[in-house]
């Protein structure tokens, strides 16, 4: 989604965000979106700064990215690829009209737009690679583009999770409870057939196989906004559930972000960590985000050497690309949405 860089970036960025009907869907948005998007945007940015101003006044989103931009390239590189990555967000620069630019003005024609969500909602994933894919076309077309949009239970990515969930039960004591936290969606969405909560609960599942955390492991749902039915239960609902069960431990585990942002840094770091020790959980962890871990950068590079030399199954939303072996020459260039 991207975020603000600054204080004086918030409003802008909610305008952005609240202007995006697959993600806030109203009844003939396309009549008056944009306005309630500025009026929401106006009334809702003093709140929203103090919550940036707590975690040092800006998203580290953007910077974060373009670090896992610049490893995987890396990786890719080693692994025989020529090719670049560049970064295209949703609702603050770089956005994917610039991104299109820059391959354009690079001579790229074979593109990949690679998701960083890991489970695919049609609200965040499938808005995120839709305006990727205008922009592309805006910037003149005759691209070759294919898409990895989502990679939920693939092995590597499983293993890098599972990496950070052990870190972070090496910092409480005992059998602690772990808390999978995702993002929220409406549940109007999953009523219509979104994929987002079954592909969450493959992930958890895959994770807790991994570790051997049957029977101690919850998942909730953070983020809420709005008066409307959200998937349920809510991440702080099931914190004071454990506290109430005597739970004295708890390994937070922010499993649908791969990225720090507020989401982490905010509502889980200090929200729900303030939140646990009301409750009576003094033992308070949190499972580091991907972020640019090793591992995980190693898994973004599997799933992509598979994409360009084996057209993978596991690609989604465009034409079928012709096998790139290591070392042939061909150039892709990968879109982190």
């Amino acid at each position: 989604m991207g975020g603000p860089d600054s204080l004086d970036g918030v409003e802008p960025f909610l305008r952005q965000l609240f202007s995006d009907p697959a993600l806030i869907q109203l009844p003939l948005g396309f009549l008056w979106q944009k306005a309630f998007a500025k009026l929401v945007a106006r009334r809702r940015a003093p709140r929203v700064r103090e919550l940036y101003r707590s975690i040092g006044g800006r998203s580290p989103l953007g910077e974060l990215t373009a670090r896992q931009a610049a490893a995987l390239e890396a990786e890719l590189t080693r692994r025989g690829h020529e090719c670049r990555c560049v970064v295209a967000m949703s609702y603050s620069a770089p956005f994917a009209a610039h991104a299109a630019a820059q391959l354009r003005q690079s001579g790229i024609t074979r593109v990949v737009g690679l998701t960083l969500y890991p489970q695919y909602s049609r609200a965040t994933t499938g808005s995120a690679l839709r305006g990727l894919r205008r922009a592309l076309e805006v910037a003149g077309g005759g691209f070759l583009y294919t898409e990895i949009d989502r990679y939920f239970d693939d092995p590597a990515y499983l293993d890098a999770v599972a990496g950070t969930v052990s870190r972070a039960l090496a910092a409480v004591p005992g059998d602690a409870p772990v808390l999978f936290s995702a993002h929220g969606l409406p549940q109007r969405y999953v009523d219509r057939g979104d994929p987002y909560e079954r592909e969450v609960n493959a992930t958890v599942a895959g994770v807790v196989a991994r570790l051997g955390l049957e029977g101690r492991f919850r998942l909730g749902f953070q983020s809420r906004v709005g008066p409307i039915k959200w998937l349920e239960p809510a991440t702080d609902t099931v914190i004071r559930a454990l506290g109430a069960g005597g739970a004295t431990a708890l390994v937070c585990v922010p499993v649908a972000f791969v990225s720090d942002h507020l989401e982490t840094l905010q509502e889980i770091d200090l929200l729900y960590r303030d939140l646990a020790r009301e409750v009576g959980i003094t033992a308070f962890s949190r499972a580091p985000a991907l972020n640019d871990d090793p591992a995980f950068i190693t898994a973004l590079a599997g799933l992509v050497q598979r994409h360009l030399e084996t057209g993978d199954a596991r690609a989604h939303g465009g034409p079928a690309a012709p096998p790139a072996a290591p070392g042939s020459g061909a150039r892709a260039t990968l879109g982190a949405a």
